[in-house]
């Protein structure tokens, strides 16, 4: 009976700590998988675009892109505006 409430926390933990990962857009899975995605097609343009260049150098390259890509923010405005005519 002494590990039921040991079991309890954890198991408490456990979620707490699934649930905020899973509000945080930055580690959401569809996230991680969309920027794989994007560095993989990236990769792929640059690879067979220089035949030198390494893998190793075209990951590096492809995942500086792809992260200064995403950091810059749209500009304007998100929603239609509304206009009277």
């Amino acid at each position: 009976m002494k590990r039921l409430p040991v079991v309890m926390t954890i198991a408490g933990s456990i979620l707490a700590s699934s649930m905020t990962l899973a509000a945080d857009p930055l580690h959401s899975f569809s996230a991680k998988r969309q920027f794989a995605v994007q560095v993989i097609g990236c990769m792929r343009k640059r690879m067979s675009n220089d035949k030198y260049i390494s893998y190793n150098q075209a990951a590096k390259d492809c995942k500086q892109e792809v992260t200064r890509q995403a950091d810059v923010t749209p500009t304007g405005p998100l929603v239609a505006a509304d206009t009277k005519h």
